[in-house]
C-alpha cells in the first residue's frame, strides 16, 4: 500500500528535475513517484524513464501531449495509486527532515483508521537570486498536531493563504470532488486548492517546513512581467474560481470566510496585473470580470469588493490605480510571493 504518491508535473526539465525526484526517493516503497513527461522536447522523457527503471515500483513515468501544468496534475490524479496525493513542481523539492515527519504521520493516521482529508505544512519560499527564504508558516491559523474540522480554525488572516505547496490531499477524495483542471493554463494551482475545500472535512496541521519552493527561475510563472503577459489565463483562472464554488453553500463559517478571503486575494492579484500593464484593454478586462462577480452574485461581489484588498483595488481613477499598484507592491515585498 502507498501512502503517498507524488506527481512532478515535468515540462523542459532536464536541467533542474533530478534534484526534485532524489529529494523525494527517501520515502522509499511507502511512496509512489510519478513523472509526468508533459510533451517535452528536451532530455525530460528521458530521464523520466531512466529514474522508472533504475526505480521499479517507487517511479513511473507518464508520457503525454503537452496540456500544460493542469493537465499534468490530473494524469497523475488519474493514475495515483497512493491514499495522499501531492504535487511537487519540478523545480521545487522537499525537506528531508519534514519528509520523515510527513510520512510517519501520515502512516499512523491511517493506521489508526483516521486519514484525515487534508494535511497541511509549511512551505519556504526559496529566493535563490537574493539569497534569502521565507517561511510560510500556519501556527497563527490552526492548531497543531491534531485532527480537527474547520470550526476549530483559529484565525482568518488574509494574505496567508493555503497553497499547493502547503496541501496534501486525500487522493479519493479529490476524485469524488471531481476536481478537473484545464489545459494549457497557468496559475491552476489556485484552483487546486480552492475547489477541494468544501469537500475537507477533516484536516491536521504539521508545523514542518516540508515544500521548499524555488523563485527566481527565468520566465517562472509567477514572474511579475510573465504574470502581466499571461493575465489572460489568470483571468481565465479567476473566472472560474467564481463559477466552480458557490460560498454561501458552504456551511462552516470559518470555511466560508476563508474561502471569501483566498476569492479576494486572487481578484486583487488580477486586478494588478493588469494595472501594471498600463494597457486599456487589460483594465477593461478586469472591469468586466468585477462586473461578472457582481451579476453572478452580489453577495460574494460585496464580500470581495469592499474587503481591506478588495477596496485598496478600486480607488478611482489614475491616482487611485497608483496607490493601488503600490499596496500590491508593498504586500508582494512583505510576503515575498513572487
Amino acid at each position: 500500500m502507498k501512502i503517498i504518491t507524488f506527481a512532478i508535473p515535468s515540462y523542459n526539465s532536464q536541467d533542474y528535475m533530478e534534484k526534485c525526484i532524489n529529494s523525494l526517493l527517501p520515502g522509499g516503497e511507502d511512496v509512489e513517484i510519478l513523472i509526468v513527461d508533459d510533451g517535452s522536447t528536451d532530455r525530460t522523457g528521458e530521464i523520466a524513464d531512466d529514474y522508472a527503471a533504475r526505480y521499479p515500483g517507487i517511479c513511473r513515468a507518464i508520457h503525454q501531449p503537452n496540456g500544460g501544468h493542469g493537465e499534468a496534475v490530473n494524469a497523475g490524479l488519474r493514475n495515483a495509486q497512493g491514499i495522499y496525493y501531492k504535487v511537487v513542481d519540478s523545480d521545487d523539492w522537499v525537506d528531508p527532515e519534514a519528509y520523515v515527519q510527513v510520512l510517519s504521520t501520515l502512516k499512523r493516521l491511517v493506521r489508526q483508521g483516521t486519514p484525515v482529508d487534508m494535511l497541511l505544512t509549511n512551505y519556504v519560499y526559496e529566493k535563490v537570486h537574493e539569497n534569502t527564504r521565507r517561511r510560510m508558516v500556519y501556527s497563527l491559523l490552526f492548531p497543531q498536531n491534531k485532527v480537527i474540522g474547520w470550526s476549530e480554525m483559529k484565525h482568518n488572516i488574509k494574505g496567508f493563504t493555503i497553497l499547493m505547496h502547503s496541501v496534501t490531499y486525500r487522493t479519493q477524495m479529490l476524485r469524488d470532488c471531481g476536481l478537473e483542471l484545464p489545459k494549457h493554463t497557468f496559475y491552476v494551482d489556485n484552483l487546486f486548492v480552492y475547489v477541494p475545500l468544501p469537500h475537507v472535512k477533516t484536516l491536521y496541521y504539521l508545523n514542518v517546513n516540508f515544500y521548499r519552493y524555488f523563485i527566481g527561475r527565468e520566465g517562472q510563472s509567477v514572474a511579475e512581467q510573465t504574470m502581466i503577459k499571461r493575465i489572460d489565463q489568470q483571468l481565465r483562472v479567476n473566472y472560474l474560481m467564481i463559477d466552480s464554488v458557490d460560498p454561501w453553500k458552504v456551511t462552516e463559517k470559518h470555511l466560508r470566510k476563508y474561502m471569501l478571503g483566498y476569492l479576494e486575494m486572487i481578484t486583487v492579484v488580477t486586478t494588478s496585473m493588469a494595472y501594471l500593464s498600463h494597457d486599456k484593454e487589460n483594465l477593461e478586462k478586469v472591469r468586466a470580470l468585477w462586473r461578472y462577480m457582481k451579476q453572478k452574485d452580489r453577495r460574494t461581489y460585496m464580500k470581495v469588493r469592499y474587503g481591506i484588498m478588495g477596496s485598496a483595488m478600486n480607488l478611482p481613477g489614475p491616482t487611485g490605480r497608483r496607490l493601488s499598484v503600490k499596496a500590491y507592491q508593498l504586500t508582494r515585498k512583505i510576503m515575498k510571493f513572487n
